[in-house]
């Protein structure tokens, strides 16, 4: 069994849509821009201004690739952005339960 979490509240992922962003790449390996922008509900500028401030602490990793002609973009977290995603969920159960 692995060991919990250490709790660190991290403010750069405790802005909402980040904090929502890192929620939907933790479960995933990557997820294409387009199904991250429908599944959050943003506008293209808001979800690319959010992911180049993840991207700038080193949080994400943005790869843009070609498909059948076609331009696409993939984000995925680094095992940096995921270790700060499970301390910062750690935290907040931690102030959630009084702790």
């Amino acid at each position: 069994m692995s060991k919990p979490a250490e709790p660190r509240f991290d403010e750069l992922i405790h802005a909402p849509l980040r904090l929502r962003i890192c929620a939907s790449l933790a479960p995933v390996q990557w997820a294409e821009f387009a199904h991250l922008k429908e599944n959050l509900n943003v506008a293209v500028s808001v979800l690319s201004k959010h992911l180049k401030q993840l991207a700038d602490a080193g949080y994400v990793e943005i790869e843009r690739f070609a498909k059948l002609g076609r331009s696409h973009v993939r984000v995925s977290l680094t095992v940096k952005g995921r270790t700060a995603y499970v301390q910062h969920v750690a935290a907040l159960r931690k102030i959630t339960e009084g702790e």
